[in-house]
């Protein structure tokens, strides 16, 4: 199959490690396109709630698919979240055409887009992190639950639901932060003369112009979602933004050639003791 060529691509709040991660779904997106930039926009492996006993092939066929563009000389950004903070101790390493950042300001056809995860933002990250740990593993089984249900209702002939976003409709403060976080980091990127601001960590894709509050001016503001429950991301091609939004009828080949290549690549491009060797230097 031909991949479709973009600009820029990028993606957030994967949660790697947990049971709600659509990792097989990503995958065959990954697969279907030849990005020029690919941006991780945090959240990619969930630290928080890595377990030895899951890490499933999907999970690491999605990590050897990323390290495959590495390899093929895509640049490939990868800014830290909340739930991968202990790789931040890391920021500013590269490796190849891999770096690894807290931030980053990408200049896209002379306009200035500046790029982070957005737990920045969160006041229970900020004053009250092991109650924000907690609330994700509350998360994580309700998106167990979630998939359990989905599973019976598909079964029935129904129509799938998301247990999260009818919470969040009901919560008025739930909306309320959105949109509060979604103003700050507009207000923000407007004081720093940005002309786009891009972030993650709400799962909650978005692409709308922001007016700031205090500041004359205005933003675009975007973000990728996730690829636990909305399977999202953010496109960039011929001078244009786009919300990717997956679709299981436009992926119908689950052909695992690839998985094979990929393997053989990195075997024979990536140096894994040198990779390992950087990390060691980074902790000394």
């Amino acid at each position: 199959m031909a991949k479709r060529e973009v600009d820029i691509v990028i993606i957030s709040d994967v949660h790697l490690g947990t049971y709600g991660c659509h990792a097989k779904e990503l995958l065959k997106y990954l697969k279907s396109i030849k990005p020029k930039i690919l941006i991780l926009n945090g959240d990619i492996i969930d630290i928080w709630q890595f377990s030895k006993s899951y890490w499933p092939e999907s999970h690491m066929k999605v990590v050897r698919r990323i390290l495959k563009f590495v390899t093929d000389g895509v640049p490939v950004y990868y800014l830290t979240g909340n739930h991968d903070e202990m790789l931040r101790k890391f920021a500013d390493m590269n490796l190849g055409s891999f770096q690894l950042l807290n931030k980053l300001v990408l200049n896209i056809d002379g306009k200035k887009a500046w790029i982070f995860h957005g737990d920045v933002f969160d006041v229970t990250m900020q004053h009250s992190k092991w109650l924000a740990k907690l609330g994700a593993v509350g998360y994580d089984t309700l998106i167990l639950l979630n998939s359990f249900t989905n599973w019976v209702l598909t079964a029935m002939g129904r129509d799938k639901m998301s247990f999260s976003k009818k919470i969040k409709a009901k919560f008025k403060d739930a909306v309320k932060f959105i949109n509060q976080f979604e103003q700050t980091a507009a207000d923000l990127a407007v004081s720093k003369e940005y002309q786009y601001v891009i972030c993650g960590h709400i799962h909650q894709a978005e692409m709308r112009e922001i007016i700031a509050t205090d500041n004359p001016g205005k933003v675009l503001y975007l973000n990728s979602g996730d690829w636990v429950e909305n399977l999202t991301s953010l496109e960039y091609n011929n001078g244009n933004w786009e919300i990717f939004k997956y679709n299981p009828d436009d992926f119908k080949s689950d052909d695992d050639e690839d998985d094979k290549t990929d393997t053989e690549d990195l075997n024979a491009k990536l140096d894994m003791s040198l990779l390992l060797q950087r990390f060691k230097t980074e902790l000394e």
